[in-house]
């Protein structure tokens, strides 16, 4: 390569991934602690749109599983009708398992922004906290707007590659993953949870993560962001305690993060490829060159093969139209069904009682209020931290902010996500991980959190 077409190519690699690093990994002051830009855009268009934004999702809901059948219909009358439209074939044509949720979305969806049926359906703290306004869903809808569109700028031109050299030695014998798995890691951490999983899919598709390593990746790295940990602590009335909090979230999801991916289900991914294809990362450096000098060679050839603007710009809308109908219609299902089982049945309070024995034995007071709150995450992230905001002992308080930030796992949210991407994980799958989570940070958090009260 010529000197001229290396500057250009240094360039082309420099100039995306600085705006990339820029607005999905800077932190900046916000009102509740830190954030990034792309949520900070997000946030920003979901207050101008406001009220608009429930009639868009229930658009996208709808356009959703309409789209769906009308493309089986297709499809079954003319085989090859969608032959010239693979991209279309991909996002619409789904299993029945996939269309009867899609279904189910939409009718839930309906029934909640009409307000139609049963009020435990769109109520506030069920639907209505998903879809109405300042609810999840518009957050999703303008977090995938602004993350899809502008992932391409951490894919395509070369971040990846080069920090895939520099931190496979720490990543592959702590974790078992890739080095550039860091990067969806601090992205989620900064940001947002959803954002990394949405990372994590589209590498996961094309190639360079396996099934075991986007599963793992996904259900373990996608963690809880800054900003929204610092509200669970305010919620239980312990803001004052952030950085002890923060600082035993931290050391709990480490040690988490180092068992997980060696048990099953984990464990039991096959290290297999999306649509069978092979490998698209080699992680080995060559004789010669550092971590850093191979990486930034990678990054600059990976830079050279990316499109102009245009194929950028569609890249991205590819990406926001993947989340909006593929994974939108999950999140409203799933977590409709989660949220409406916790606030109006008694199954959580069944499913937490075999952890009131535990909880007893680690000296947490107020077991049985807190076995609820220790189950309850699953559902949605933020539901723990109002079941224990009238739990008097400050220390049992502590214990469930910091768990129902590591269990990482919440159907609303991260869940849904995972459930509506590319990833290879079941519902059974998060089940499982989300209790292995809490058996393993459970027991480090209470020891941690009886050393602080200690004093």
């Amino acid at each position: 390569m010529n000197n001229t077409a290396s500057g250009n190519t240094f360039w082309k690699f420099l100039i995306p991934s600085l705006i990339g690093v820029a607005l999905f990994m800077t932190p900046i002051p916000a009102e509740d602690g830190v954030t990034i830009p792309v949520a900070v855009l997000a946030n920003g268009l979901e207050g101008l749109l406001g009220q608009v934004l429930p009639v868009l999702l229930l658009i996208i809901i709808g356009l959703s599983f309409i789209g769906s059948v009308t493309a089986l219909i297709v499809k079954k009358s003319n085989p090859s009708a969608l032959e010239n439209s693979p991209y279309l074939d991909k996002l619409l044509v789904v299993n029945p398992f996939w269309l009867t949720v899609r279904g189910v979305a939409f009718i839930l969806a309906v029934m909640t922004f009409f307000q139609l049926g049963s009020e435990a359906v769109y109520d506030d703290y069920t639907g209505g906290l998903l879809l109405m306004d300042g609810g999840l869903l518009p957050l999703l809808f303008t977090v995938f707007l602004f993350a899809g569109l502008f992932l391409p700028l951490l894919l395509n031109y070369g971040l990846l590659e080069l920090f895939g050299a520099l931190m496979t030695k720490l990543m592959r014998p702590l974790f078992r993953l890739p080095g550039r798995s860091s990067i969806d890691s601090l992205t989620s951490w900064l940001g947002d949870g959803t954002i990394g999983v949405v990372l994590t899919s589209k590498q996961y598709e094309e190639g360079f993560y396996s099934k075991r390593e986007a599963a793992v990746i996904g259900t373990t790295f996608s963690v809880v962001s800054i900003t929204f940990s610092l509200v669970v602590i305010m919620e239980v009335g312990l803001g004052h305690m952030f950085i002890p909090f923060y600082a035993t979230v931290i050391f709990s999801g480490f040690i988490a993060a180092l068992i997980m991916p060696r048990i099953p289900p984990l464990s039991k991914k096959p290290n297999t490829y999306a649509n069978d294809q092979e490998a698209q990362l080699d992680e080995s450096i060559p004789e010669g060159h550092t971590p850093f000098s191979w990486g930034f060679n990678k990054a600059k050839e990976r830079a050279g093969k990316a499109e102009g603007p245009g194929e950028f710009f569609k890249d991205g809308t590819k990406n926001v139209l993947d989340m909006w109908l593929g994974v939108i219609p999950v999140v409203m299902a799933f977590g409709t069904i989660a949220l409406v089982i916790a606030e109006f049945t008694p199954v959580f309070a069944w499913l937490g009682a075999p952890f009131v024995p535990i909880l007893q034995v680690m000296q947490i007071p107020e077991a049985a209020a807190a076995s609820e709150a220790v189950v309850v995450g699953f559902a949605d992230m933020f539901l723990p931290a109002l079941f224990a905001a009238d739990i008097e002992s400050e220390l049992t308080r502590f214990i469930i902010a910091c768990l129902s930030v590591t269990q990482l796992i919440y159907l609303s949210e991260v869940g849904g996500v995972l459930l509506g991407s590319k990833i290879p994980v079941k519902f059974r799958d998060l089940l499982i991980i989300y209790l292995l989570r809490t058996l393993i940070t459970l027991p480090i958090i209470t020891l941690i959190a009886h050393v602080i009260f200690m004093f």
